[in-house]
């Protein structure tokens, strides 16, 4: 067996969670997975995988040999992309993760538009609102909004976006609307621990930046949360723009203290430093900053 086989099939049980769908993902029976990830234990002589009936788990050892084997497969696919980039083609695979809402709303679109121009590329695309250790899981790029938590990631803004306040017809109808920031403290707020404090907001009051604190009962992690919640009536919410531009157009929500706007969400492409980005990572991320921003209705990022 090449030990490359064993350590793709190894990586890929990893990533799918089972030695069928890393099969599938290989395009080779489970059985010769299996066969590969065992003969690499038996070349390195240490157990890298616990199996049982129901599930399947890293040993200690196992998963010290992950972060190598990523960077094993890492190097090969960048001389395999110096390659292809040299004749003119991009190859080679690309996992992402984007929050969910946002992943849904445009970065699945804008990576199908993507695909068709790139065949020889693939895309592994996972949409969660948890924060993702890119290093730790393997993965070549992370989009998030707001603020940044890691600064040892390179990142690199490709869009803008904005907070609104918004409350349904019905709950404005048994309270009356907020007519300065400081009047949400007399409201139900709906707030978001995703948020860079779920417990207050920030509003720009005569030309600066105000935190204002927002009581509240119910505190969701999800952006579309807030938004369902708010629709029921249940209070008022501080929503990304993208999310509820349709439900204040067809009136199922109002926008509040329009007059004193939210804070600019940033919306980051963030990846791990390295001293060769692949160049299907670079089409790729310049792919998003110039057609996210006109998806988004602004004008795109400068080059950065």
């Amino acid at each position: 067996m090449d030990r490359l086989d064993g350590i793709r099939a190894f990586v890929a049980v990893v990533d799918s969670g089972s030695f069928t769908r890393a099969g599938q993902r290989l395009g080779i029976s489970n059985k010769l997975v299996s066969k590969y990830v065992a003969a690499l234990e038996g070349q390195q002589g240490i157990t890298l995988l616990n199996r049982t009936t129901r599930a399947l788990s890293l040993t200690t050892a196992g998963e010290r040999y992950l972060l190598a084997a990523r960077r094993v497969l890492s190097a090969v696919e960048e001389l395999d992309a110096q390659a292809s980039a040299d004749e003119g083609a991009l190859s080679g695979r690309l996992r992402i993760t984007a929050p969910v809402s946002f992943g849904e709303m445009f970065v699945r679109v804008l990576t199908s538009d993507f695909l068709s121009q790139h065949s020889g590329i693939e895309v592994d695309l996972r949409l969660t609102d948890r924060y993702v250790d890119l290093a730790a899981e393997g993965f070549d790029l992370a989009i998030r909004i707001g603020v940044l938590g890691d600064s040892s990631l390179i990142s690199r803004r490709i869009g803008r976006t904005e907070t609104w306040a918004v409350a349904s017809p019905d709950y404005l109808a048994q309270h009356p609307a907020p007519r300065h920031p400081d009047d949400l403290r007399d409201h139900r707020n709906i707030r978001d621990s995703n948020a860079a404090s779920a417990h207050r907001g920030t509003f720009v009051i005569e030309g600066r930046a105000i935190s204002v604190p927002l009581p509240g009962k119910i505190t969701v992690n999800s952006a579309q949360a807030v938004r369902r919640l708010a629709l029921q009536g249940e209070g008022i919410g501080l929503i990304p723009r993208f999310i509820i531009t349709e439900d204040v157009s067809q009136g199922r929500l109002v926008r509040l203290l329009d007059g004193f706007p939210g804070p600019q969400l940033d919306i980051q492409a963030l990846y791990l430093p390295q001293p060769f980005i692949p160049p299907r990572l670079t089409a790729y991320l310049d792919h998003l900053r110039h057609n996210l921003s006109p998806a988004l209705g602004k004008a795109p990022p400068p080059d950065s």
